[in-house]
């Protein structure tokens, strides 16, 4: 299991917030902070874009740590990810992701072998 692939299949070590992190870039904080505001119609702090990764243990952005479905259903179901779950084809709450999203699909069957 690669411990940087979220539940959803996303990729964590590709994304910006974790680089952000990481990095301990406040410029790139800003710019995600300003992105993802404008994405969902939010406001978003810099102060809120610290997170390690999904799975990993550390610092999670507000929503990853307590507003994404997707996580909250993979950690009560204890699955590695949503590729190891039964129900990842026909699941509505990663369907957002997997649904536009061919690498994170690709990620989570890779998860099932």
């Amino acid at each position: 299991m690669n411990k940087y692939i979220a539940y959803c299949g996303l990729d964590c070590e590709k994304c910006d917030a974790r680089i952000a992190t990481i990095n301990n870039d406040d410029v790139l904080r800003e710019k995600v902070a300003k992105e993802w505001s404008d994405l969902n119609k939010v406001t978003i702090t810099k102060e809120m874009i610290n997170c390690t990764g999904c799975i990993i243990e550390g610092a999670k952005t507000p929503f990853c740590d307590s507003i994404c479905e997707i996580r909250k259903c993979a950690k009560d179901k204890k699955v590695d990810t949503c590729g190891s779950c039964s129900e990842l084809m026909q699941c509505s709450k990663v369907k957002m992701i997997i649904g536009n999203n061919e690498e994170a699909l690709n990620n989570l069957k890779k998860e099932r072998n």
